[in-house]
């Protein structure tokens, strides 16, 4: 149910770490590195077992059933991970002596079909482009039907495989290849999800802005019985932006473990305001720029059709985008280092061998490091974007906002260095954050078609010009351009508001918008973006003349120049010592006199 005032449900996720931790029987306190170190031991139980469950189960055989989603009685299997593993006999296998509770089953269970079943999609489509691929050429045969359609970067990552298995075998393989045959078990990530077990493993509250969970750990590596599994109550101080938030519900953490120790990744049920995607009239355009992470432009839908100011807004990330590329060149360089001396490393005497292989230690760990400070920044970087366009889009009065499709938006054409540093953007992840904001304050995050938003006019459909270069743009027929990220937000918010009456809505997903439909977009004067914000301090030399700014971003308007001086124009034969120095006036006629009688002959 929509309309003023409504609410809806939507899950968010955050993290926390807990502060303390008692034995649940009888009160004693626990330190919070011993509660490591027994999360450390649950964490080793449920990877082995998962790896071990996935190496037997990688067959053609499980991603048939998987496919079908039917079970040996003929029953659909159910969505629960656990139950669907428990129906078709996959359980895992634990060493002897080793005494694992039925619960912590479920999580292992619960894991390895998340993993099997986003993976029976990959192996679809290898079997489709492995009948396509062309050993002697390497090209995959376009498709025939629009279900074997298929992201380019995927494609690309399938025909590089396809190949090397071609150059190893010598030649096309007889019947179409599956996936277990061109690629080894997936490795199982160290993690604990205990959301999808019930209250005899785990268990949560919430009291005086505090969670606590009731967790069951093992005692010792090898459990062999029941008594070796004791609950543990830790106790996490709620995050203070939480505080105030209508929460309706705590859900259980997945636990894993960081250089800090344990952490707890939460999520959450809240109560937001509801939006109404079919009776928007405003939108917001946001647009993947290749200078910065994103620019937007408004789109209004009146009596007289779309109209837009053709005025836009541009994200500062304040240095981040710099401090990331120079991240990932270093990380790209310590991987070349690591890769060069792993070479050297096989021919090596052994005494060289030990020493390259410290040296491949420290280079993968100095590696690791700055993965880790490029998540961070990433995460920084992607929610202060998502706050900043939200503020923009509220204060435009936006309902919805529209962003390219990221997976038929690709980077090319900018050299192998800026498409790689481009390709490596947290777009998905500031996709993410800028759905969770903007759904705080009732508005809507939809994605719409990339193609053509920063080649194609929003008021005529047609090609546009680039008169100053790649990052402006300009239609001679409608006599609007600017900026071409804050074109390409226009015809992004333009899709948005055109089909907002026919989007496709998948669980987990945001709301899409598949067909790009066409209407004019007229330029008006009526300003319908808010100002954007300008340094408060900013230093001015007073000593220098202002320059007057042009209003909004369209490059083309009429400017009026400043009057020509005279000695611009008059340029008389300067007197002997004189270089022509325009220091040195001629004659002590005023200038002005001089430019008005030169007007009149």
């Amino acid at each position: 149910m929509t309309g003023p005032g409504s609410t809806a449900p939507r899950q968010f996720a955050f993290t926390t770490r807990a502060h303390m931790a008692v034995d649940d029987a009888t009160g004693e306190p626990i330190g919070l590195d011993d509660v490591d170190t027994r999360v450390g031991w649950l964490l080793d139980l449920i990877t082995a077992a998962g790896a071990e469950l996935v190496s037997r189960l990688w067959q053609p055989a499980t991603f048939d059933v998987l496919a079908a989603g039917r079970d040996r009685q003929d029953r659909r299997l159910p969505a629960q991970g656990h139950v669907a593993a428990a129906r078709l006999g996959w359980t895992p296998i634990y060493p002897d002596g080793v005494y694992v509770p039925s619960r912590v089953t479920r999580v292992v269970t619960a894991q390895v079909m998340a993993t099997l079943r986003t993976l029976a999609y990959r192996d679809t489509a290898i079997t489709a482009l492995s009948a396509r691929f062309d050993p002697d050429t390497g090209v995959v045969a376009p498709p025939t039907e629009h279900s074997d359609y298929v992201p380019s970067g995927f494609l690309r990552g399938v025909r590089r495989q396809l190949a090397a298995r071609s150059r190893r075998d010598g030649g096309a393989p007889a019947v179409p290849l599956r996936i277990t045959e061109i690629q080894g078990p997936p490795r199982m990530a160290a993690m604990a999800r205990i959301s999808s077990a019930d209250r005899q493993l785990a268990q949560i509250t919430m009291a005086d802005r505090e969670l606590v969970l009731t967790v069951k750990l093992p005692t010792c590596p090898a459990p062999a019985g029941r008594a070796q599994w004791r609950s543990v109550r830790l106790t996490a101080t709620i995050p203070e932006h939480l505080h105030g938030r209508t929460i309706t519900d705590w859900h259980l953490p997945t636990l894993v473990l960081d250089h800090r120790g344990l952490l707890w990744r939460c999520a959450a049920t809240e109560l937001v305001p509801a939006a109404d995607l079919e009776s928007t009239t405003m939108a917001m355009g946001v647009d993947w720029s290749p200078t910065t992470l994103g620019a937007a432009a408004i789109v209004a839908e009146g009596s007289g059709g779309l109209s837009s100011d053709y005025r836009g807004w541009t994200y500062d990330d304040r240095g981040l985008g710099i401090k990331l590329a120079r991240l990932q060149a270093e990380g790209q360089l310590l991987h070349a280092k690591a890769a060069r001396l792993t070479q050297l490393s096989a021919t090596a005497p052994p005494e060289v061998r030990a020493e390259l292989e410290a040296k491949i230690a420290v280079l993968d760990a100095h590696r690791e490091a700055v993965g880790a400070k490029r998540g961070k920044v990433n995460r920084e970087l992607a929610f202060h974007f998502a706050r900043q366009a939200t503020d923009y889009a509220t204060a435009a009065g936006a309902q919805v906002i529209a962003v390219e499709d990221l997976t038929t938006l690709e980077t090319r054409g900018h050299g192998r260095v800026n498409n790689n540093r481009a390709a490596q953007s947290a777009r998905r992840q500031a996709v993410a954050a800028l759905a969770h904001t903007a759904a705080g304050v009732g508005i809507t995050v939809v994605s719409v078609p990339a193609r053509g938003s920063s080649a194609q006019c929003p008021g005529c459909d047609e090609p546009l010009s680039r008169p100053g270069g790649y990052h402006t743009a300009w239609c001679s027929r409608c006599r609007v351009g600017g900026n071409r990220d804050h074109v390409a937000g226009v015809n992004l918010a333009k899709r948005a508001l055109l089909g907002r009456n026919k989007p496709t809505r998948r669980r987990g997903q945001t709301p899409a918008i598949r067909v790009a439909e066409h209407a004019p977009v007229r330029r008006c004067r009526d300003k319908n973006g808010p100002t954007p914000s300008r340094p408060r301090h900013r230093r001015v030399r007073h000593s220098l003349p202002d320059v007057t700014q042009r209003l909004g971003v369209n490059p083309k308007q009429h400017v009026p120049a400043p009057q020509a001086s005279v000695w611009d124009t008059v340029k008389p034969t300067p007197p002997h010592g004189n270089a022509g120095s325009r220091d040195t006036r001629l004659s002590p006629t005023p200038a002005t006199q001089v430019a008005d009688s030169m007007r009149c002959t």
